[in-house]
C-alpha cells in the first residue's frame, strides 16, 4: 500500500518533523534552511541580517474567543520573527477564499489584521487572492510571510544553549487550543477560556533592549504541539543536553487546567499563540522575569526549568507529586486545525 500524507503531518509533532526530514530537507537542504529556526536568518552584510518567515492558517472556526484567523495570522508571523530577535517590518498576505463567503466576514477579518498591524507598526506590503469553488476550502485560508531586520548583533540559536541555562515561559499555557476547541461546541458546555492570541512585539523588544539582551540564548513560541513540542525540538537540535521542567512552576489558569483534566488533555501538548519560551543565562533569569512581569502579557512569566548535561537528550517533567516523567514529542496534534 502506498504511504499517504496524514492530518498529523501538519501537527507540529513527531510526524511533522518526519515530514521535514524525509521531504523538505531531503530536497532543499542548505545552511540556512537546516537551522530550522522559526524564521530564516539571512546575512546581507557584516552589519545587517534579515529574518524571513512564512506560515499558513487554517483554524476552525475562523472566529474564536479572543481572536480570529486574521489576528492569528498577523500575530503568528510577528512572533516568529521575534523568535530570532528581529524587528518585524513587512508582511505579505495571501488569501484562499471559498466561494460564497459573506463580505461581512471579510470586513471583520481585515479589521483585525489592520488593528494589529497598525498597533505594531508592521506594514502589509504585498499579497494575493484566490477564490475557489464552494467546498474546495473551509471558508478562508490565510498565508502570511514576514520580513524583519536583526540589529545590535543579536544572535539567537540552538548552539548558544548550554547546561545551567534557565527556561522561562512568558505566561500561562494552553489557552489558545482550549479556546478554539470549546468554540467548536462539541462538548455541550461553555467556559470563559479565551485564546492568548497576541503579538509579543512590545514584550520581547523590551527584553532585547535591556542590559540582559546578551544573555538571551534562544527563543521559541510554543504553538502547534505546545510546550512539549518546542522543548523537544530544542533538545533534539542541541548536543549533550536535556531540559528539566517543574510542573508546579508552570503557569496555567484554573479554568484551563480543569478543562484539560476533564477531557484528559496534557496542557503541555496544547497550542499557545501569545507565549514565548526563552532560554537564558541563569545569572540573569530572575531579572529577565522581573522585566516581563512589568507588562500585561508577561505578568505570569516564570522560570519553569533548566538545561542539564545529558548524553541522551530528553525533556523531563518533575510532577506535583515529586516523581519524574519523560515529556515525549507529541505524535500528532491533540486538537487539529488549531492554527
Amino acid at each position: 500500500m502506498k504511504e499517504k500524507i496524514l492530518l498529523s503531518y501538519g501537527s507540529g509533532g513527531k510526524h511533522t518533523f518526519e515530514f521535514i526530514n524525509n521531504f523538505v530537507l531531503k530536497y532543499f537542504s542548505n545552511d540556512i534552511l537546516n537551522q530550522l529556526l522559526d524564521s530564516a536568518v539571512i546575512k546581507i552584510s557584516d552589519n545587517t541580517k534579515l529574518a524571513f518567515s512564512i506560515d499558513s492558517y487554517t483554524v476552525s472556526p475562523i472566529f474564536f474567543p479572543g481572536g480570529d484567523i486574521g489576528k492569528l495570522s498577523i500575530c503568528g508571523t510577528i512572533n516568529d520573527l521575534l523568535c530570532v530577535g528581529a524587528k518585524p517590518l513587512f508582511i505579505s498576505l495571501s488569501l484562499i477564499i471559498e466561494e460564497g463567503l459573506e463580505t461581512e466576514v471579510m470586513e471583520k477579518i481585515f479589521s483585525s489584521i489592520k488593528e494589529v498591524s497598525e498597533k505594531e507598526n508592521v506594514k502589509i506590503v504585498t499579497g494575493d487572492t484566490k477564490v475557489v469553488q464552494k467546498g474546495m476550502c473551509d471558508k478562508i485560508f490565510i498565508t502570511t510571510a514576514g520580513i524583519g531586520v536583526i540589529e545590535n548583533n543579536i544572535d539567537l540559536n540552538y548552539n548558544k544553549i548550554e547546561a545551567g541555562d534557565a527556561v522561562i515561559i512568558t505566561g500561562s499555557i494552553a489557552e489558545h487550543g482550549c479556546a478554539v476547541l470549546l468554540s467548536r461546541g462539541a462538548y455541550g458546555f461553555k467556559s470563559d477560556i479565551q485564546s492568548d492570541c497576541a503579538s509579543l512585539k512590545g514584550l520581547v523588544e523590551k527584553v532585547l533592549a535591556s542590559n540582559y539582551a546578551q544573555y538571551i540564548k534562544f527563543m521559541r513560541d510554543p504553538t502547534r504541539g505546545g510546550v512539549a513540542a518546542a522543548l523537544n525540538e530544542i533538545v533534539n537540535k542541541t548536543k549533550g543536553i536535556s531540559i528539566e521542567i517543574e510542573e508546579e512552576k508552570i503557569p496555567i489558569k484554573d479554568n484551563v487546567k480543569h478543562f484539560c483534566d476533564l477531557l484528559g488533555f496534557d496542557p503541555l501538548n496544547i497550542a499557545n499563540e501569545g507565549k514565548m519560551l526563552m532560554i537564558v543565562s541563569p545569572t540573569v533569569a530572575e531579572e529577565v522575569v522581573k522585566i516581563l512581569k512589568q507588562y500585561h502579557l508577561g505578568k505570569d512569566a516564570a522560570i519553569i526549568g533548566k538545561v542539564v548535561r545529558d548524553e541522551k537528550p530528553k525533556v523531563v517533567l518533575k510532577t506535583l507529586y515529586g516523581t519524574k516523567r519523560i515529556v515525549e514529542l507529541p505524535i500528532a496534534e491533540e486538537l487539529p486545525r488549531i492554527c
